[in-house]
Formats: C-alpha cells, structure tokens, sequence
C-alpha cells in the first residue's frame, strides 16, 4: 500500500516538479558555475547504497561529508532558500518513483555516518526505504545526533502507517512541528 501511495503521489506531482526543478536549474547553474544536479552515494533499504539526487546546494568542489560536519559558508545564498523550502529534495522524486525512496522514511545518509548506520541497523530500521522526509525530520532532530535520530526512525518503524505518513508530509510542507 505505502508504495502504492508514493508512486501515485510522486507522479501526481511530477508536472509541477519537473519544470520546477528546471527552472531552478538553470538558476543554479547560472549562479555556481556546476552542474545543478547533485548525484550522491547514500545508504539505502537494506543498508544497499544508492544514487540520491539533489539540487546543488553547496558550492562545487565542497567535500562530500554531512552538512553538520561543513563549514556554514559551503552552502550558497541560494541554497539556504531551496534547502528552507524543501525544493533540494525535489529531484529525489525520481528515487521514489524508481522504489529507492519513500516519500516518508528514515532520511538516507551518507555512508561515512557510520555510527547512525549501525543504530539503525540494531533497530531495525534498514527495513525501510529511506523517505524524501521523515519523523526526525520534521522534530527538528538531524543526523548530528546519531542516537537521537535512529531513535526517532525507530519510533516510526513501529507506529508507520498511512496517516502518520500524511502527517508528516503535512508538516514537512506547513513547518508545523
């Protein structure tokens, strides 16, 4: 049913994204100078890593380490607006229509973050396909917190359903917390 609802949603929202993200696109690369869409390895269902897309954020050559890790000056002016709106995570759309995303889950790490990695393989929360927002997402906890962030996917593992996924997306988009 979950796929079933991501795949609906996302196609559903696809003709708004798409020249969304091209417009902001050609924005992008206008002001860095590199491409706008940004490939990264991330952690996956079932620990299997995985091409998540993104629109640049950051400022071309920035290492590819959590952003907690990061200097505050690699993200660009423009990049804190489409990261503050979301519209970063636009392109991941992609993912979720290809099932290695969910529209909400666990958000996908990066595989340096080992530590989160291993909490979230105790808890089981590898099951899941990482989410383009999830639970510790829209409690404002981030992946700094390894213990607190695996604790909050774990939370949701145990209580997902569809209306908590609705809940979530609601937030996410409304930033109520």
């Amino acid at each position: 049913m979950k796929r079933a609802v991501d795949l609906v949603l996302a196609v559903l929202v696809a003709p708004v994204a798409v020249p969304l993200v091209c417009a902001l696109a050609l924005v992008i690369r206008r002001e860095s100078g590199a491409p706008a869409l940004f490939l990264q390895i991330r952690i996956g269902r079932h620990g299997r890593p995985f091409l998540c897309r993104k629109l640049r954020t950051m400022r071309a050559g920035t290492p590819s380490l959590p952003t907690h890790e990061l200097d505050a000056g690699a993200v660009t002016s423009l990049g804190r607006i489409l990261r503050r709106w979301k519209l970063d995570e636009l392109p991941q759309l992609w993912n979720v229509i290809r099932g290695e995303m969910s529209l909400v889950g666990p958000r996908p790490c990066l595989p340096v973050q080992e530590e989160l990695i291993e909490r979230r393989s105790r808890l089981g929360v590898l099951a899941l396909r990482p989410g383009l927002t999830g639970l510790a997402q829209v409690r404002g906890i981030d992946m700094s917190n390894p213990e607190l962030c695996a604790a909050a996917d774990a939370e949701y593992l145990a209580s997902q359903s569809l209306g908590l996924d609705l809940e979530i997306m609601a937030r996410t988009l409304f930033g109520r917390r």
